[in-house]
């Protein structure tokens, strides 16, 4: 029997909450890498207030002092061998993003962690010059942006990429890059007279043409109309600008493929490829979560499609598939985009960037001396946690 003096707060039972993603985060969860060793598991028990929701991520930059920055490659369905990342993480949260899973080596969650506990590599375009100084090295073009986006939000502030374009621009180096943001546009002073020697191209990634779609899907990457506006203004300073359509997610963004490509011819792209939706390690559970919070009555649809493309399974990380996969629904896919490119006089993106010009390197004069952070410090200990 209750005592009618007792004051105490009552708890009101709650129905558990649905899944649910913050505003501006494309990550529905802060789920556990794949290298935790002790694994945690939140459950509504029902006893949950209003009060008790969780805070806002907000996003932490830290500088790092990178030991090398030149990453080179050898996949053979990747048109590059160098690429350079000014950035570990990306603010702009897409949740699809095969990048998610490198959080985890730094024993961070690939979801909220990857998009709001950033790194910065304060010390890349040092780097990069004492690179391209080397008596050995040989140039050959660099992709910037790869991994995770250089222009995103915290380069507006830090300039990192700015200043790494700047290395390449002084030594005639070629470079390709690219965004889903329209921060690029002010780099036109540096990439406009690379270009006119044959030494720089752009590609902008364009999902989807609905704001609505990529509000959740990219929370903080530029809107599709931005992306656009871009694509135009590089094109018109004389920039060479590909097309990226991907990721394409079969009943979200493929039902748009033809229209995208159209809107990007019409900006100026003179060129496209696109990628089928990719799902390595814990972006598969990610992207899941996601499609229960925003299309939960198709997410079952969308995965079963995703399925047939990879041969039953949610990935396959083959070479000659991971891009485009497989099957009669890839098949329709390559021939849509195929057959679309044709019409509108665009090219099919291929080869490793051959078309620029590597001849006119010039190896810089002037090399900056390793940092503290790089060398040790002056008992010639290496820093702990350098």
């Amino acid at each position: 029997m209750s005592d009618p003096n007792d004051q105490s707060e009552e708890r009101v039972m709650l129905p558990p909450r649905p899944l649910s993603a913050q505003k501006g985060r494309g990550a529905v969860s802060n789920l556990q890498g794949r290298y935790e060793v002790n694994s945690r598991e939140a459950v509504d028990d029902g006893w949950a207030r209003e009060e008790d929701a969780p805070l806002p991520f907000k996003t932490q930059v830290t500088d790092e002092f990178a030991k090398s920055i030149l990453t080179r490659n050898s996949s053979p369905d990747i048109p590059f061998n160098v690429s350079l990342n000014p950035y570990r993480g990306c603010e702009h949260g897409c949740v699809y993003c095969f990048a998610r899973p490198t959080h985890s080596y730094l024993g961070l969650s690939p979801g909220l962690d990857f998009e709001s506990r950033l790194f910065a590599k304060v010390n890349a375009p040092d780097l990069l010059r004492q690179e391209l100084a080397k008596a050995g090295y040989r140039p050959e073009p660099i992709a910037i942006g790869v991994n995770t986006d250089a222009y995103q939000p915290c380069e507006r502030e830090l300039r990192i990429t700015r200043r790494v374009l700047e290395v390449l621009h002084d030594c005639a180096h070629p470079v390709a890059l690219i965004t889903k943001s329209s921060l690029i546009e002010r780099d036109l002073d540096l990439l406009a007279p690379m270009a006119a020697k044959g030494q720089a191209i752009a590609a902008i990634t364009l999902t989807t043409l609905d704001p609505a779609i990529s509000r959740t899907l990219e929370p903080r990457a530029a809107a599709p109309a931005r992306r656009l506006r871009t694509i135009r203004t590089l094109a018109e300073a004389g920039i060479p600008v590909r097309v990226s359509v991907a990721p394409v997610i079969p009943f979200v963004t493929e039902p748009e493929l033809e229209r995208v490509l159209e809107a990007a011819r019409e900006a100026g792209a003179v060129s496209a490829h696109y990628v089928v939706l990719r799902l390595p390690w814990e972006v598969n559970p990610l992207f899941q979560q996601w499609l229960e919070a925003h299309f939960p009555e198709r997410a079952q649809r969308v995965m079963n499609r995703v399925r047939d493309m990879r041969g039953g399974k949610d990935y396959d990380s083959d070479f000659s598939t991971r891009m485009h996969g497989e099957g009669v629904w890839a098949d329709l896919i390559r021939q849509r985009f195929d057959k679309t490119v044709k019409r509108l006089g665009m090219h099919l993106t291929s080869g490793r960037f051959a078309e620029l010009d590597v001849s006119q390197f010039k190896r810089p004069q002037v090399v900056p001396p390793a940092s503290r952070k790089q060398c040790g410090n002056a008992t010639g200990q290496f820093d702990l946690f350098s």
